[in-house]
């Protein structure tokens, strides 16, 4: 990130919201097979287009027409590591945002080195829970399988040392942790964003959180990285707050909540987000 970067406030979230909802942005998403449906729903709803192009004879190729990428690591069969591996170079060389979801980095041993392995291709983002952000960076993780056993300020550390292959980090949780850093003639500033997150349903709603990697990805093809990320989790956590508000259980709650991602605006940005940003000292 260059000194010029903007730090996210709510001013620079409204206009990322507002050139989401007038650019319409193509998202390809090459996910995991429980997270398809309800992806491709959360990103229509939120101002997006979602495009599932994810074999191998056409994945590299389709990155050309979309606007940004997430890569995600649910269920990596043979033939979606190598759509995901031409992608991700595909999106590299011509310099298109690209969002690693690094699912179970920190559990399994496979998906962990493909998740190192594809740092080499700069994502734009990498997200993820706190304890898969904590494996990906090699500093050990307490996840049970796909869950995280880590808070998401248990991250913080191993996030700002992820940034020499990013720009940005998030971890959810119930507060968000984004993490990113600017380049000025001083040195290297780190930043951390929190956002409150929007209800306590979020974990018993399955590809909740792979949803949010796509609508991060969405965001990074209409405003810079940090800010993008910051605005994605915002719109995920208002929406999230509105639909906890009108249902008392799961099914209700992620019904209502891609009505709410739709419903969003400026007005519920206003009342309903929380969120800070701080400087962090050098880990």
């Amino acid at each position: 990130m260059s000194s010029s970067v903007q730090i996210p406030s709510l001013e620079t979230i409204l206009a990322a919201h507002q050139a989401l909802k007038n650019q319409r942005p193509l998202v390809q998403c090459i996910t995991n097979s429980v997270s398809v449906n309800f992806m491709a729903n959360v990103l229509l709803s939120a101002g997006a287009s979602p495009a599932m192009v994810d074999n191998p004879e056409e994945a590299a190729e389709f990155i050309r027409y979309a606007n940004g990428l997430v890569v995600n690591l649910g269920t990596p069969t043979a033939a979606l590591v190598e759509s995901m591996q031409l992608a991700i170079r595909e999106a590299h060389q011509l310099n298109k945002p690209w969002v690693l979801d690094p699912i179970a980095a920190g559990a399994l041993s496979w998906r962990g080195q493909l998740a190192a392995d594809f740092l080499e291709y700069k994502p734009t983002v990498i997200r993820g829970n706190a304890s898969e952000i904590i494996g990906l960076a090699g500093l050990g993780t307490n996840a049970k399988g796909f869950d995280s056993s880590n808070d998401a300020a248990d991250s913080v550390q191993a996030a700002q040392s992820l940034l020499d292959h990013t720009d940005v980090v998030s971890a959810s949780g119930e507060v968000d942790h984004i993490v990113s850093k600017t380049e000025n003639a001083e040195g290297t500033q780190y930043w951390l964003a929190k956002v409150k997150g929007g209800s306590f349903f979020f974990p018993l709603v399955t590809a909740s959180g792979c949803s949010l990697g796509a609508l991060v990805a969405a965001y990074s093809s209409v405003t810079t990285p940090f800010n993008a990320v910051v605005a994605a989790h915002a719109h995920y956590a208002v929406a999230g707050k509105k639909a906890h508000l009108k249902t008392d259980a799961p099914g209700d709650f992620q019904r209502e909540f891609i009505n709410e991602l739709y419903k969003v605006n400026a007005d519920d940005f206003a009342e309903y987000l929380e969120f800070s940003v701080e400087e962090l000292k050098a880990a």
